[in-house]
């Protein structure tokens, strides 16, 4: 595997975690503030959103025939 591509990968499952914890960390405190409203409270991972790595490796092993 290219190095580079598990690297990419590597950050990406880091960044998800660390999203993952603070929505958790965020959703027991909106039940501790404020119970009445805690099933309504969105998410906002910020600095932890993996969206900019979606997609970034169309490489061969990627990519699907049109058959």
């Amino acid at each position: 595997m290219d190095p580079q591509k598990r690297e990419l990968r590597k950050l990406k499952r880091t960044v998800k975690r660390a999203g993952s914890k603070r929505r958790r960390r965020q959703f027991k405190r909106d039940l501790i503030e404020n119970p009445e409203e805690a099933a309504f409270s969105e998410e906002n991972f910020g600095r932890n959103s993996s969206a900019g790595f979606n997609g970034m490796d169309r490489d061969a092993t990627r990519r699907r025939s049109d058959a």
